[in-house]
């Protein structure tokens, strides 16, 4: 039986960060190749975990990531929807698989932590947060 690792604050907290570090930096990438980039990182996404222990299922997942990918390219709901299963899958993997990466024990956790981070993002129709600065700037002046 496989148990998880136990979890500690910093667990939860770096990959928050670095979900809020992604979305500045994605606020960078102008439209529309900010969503098409999107759509690629997170049917990429579907594959990393193609030996992380529940076999055929792997394939399944990352044939159902590739498909919502596809859909992706005209929808950052789709985007969101691919980090939400992403983020399911790693829930799986931290309690009964694989880590996404076997040097750290917690990892599927971060990255549940990380994808959730970011879906909420593009939940919310991936705004660029860096010209909405520029822009409450130039207003104040």
């Amino acid at each position: 039986m496989h148990t998880p690792p136990p979890l500690h604050l910093v667990d939860a907290i770096a990959p928050a960060l670095a979900g809020v570090v992604f979305v500045l930096a994605m606020s960078f990438v102008r439209e529309p190749a900010r969503r098409s980039l999107n759509a690629v990182l997170v049917a990429g996404a579907s594959g990393v975990y193609m030996s992380g222990g529940f076999g055929v299922f792997e394939l399944a997942y990352a044939a159902a990531g590739a498909a919502v990918g596809y859909l992706a390219l005209g929808s950052y709901r789709w985007i969101a929807i691919g980090w939400l299963m992403h983020a399911g899958w790693d829930v799986l993997h931290h309690l009964y698989g694989n880590p996404i990466w076997p040097f750290m024990p917690t990892s599927s956790f971060g990255c549940l932590v990380f994808d959730a981070t970011i879906a909420l993002w593009f939940l919310a129709g991936a705004p660029s947060l860096v010209s909405q600065r520029r822009a409450e700037s130039a207003r104040v002046q």
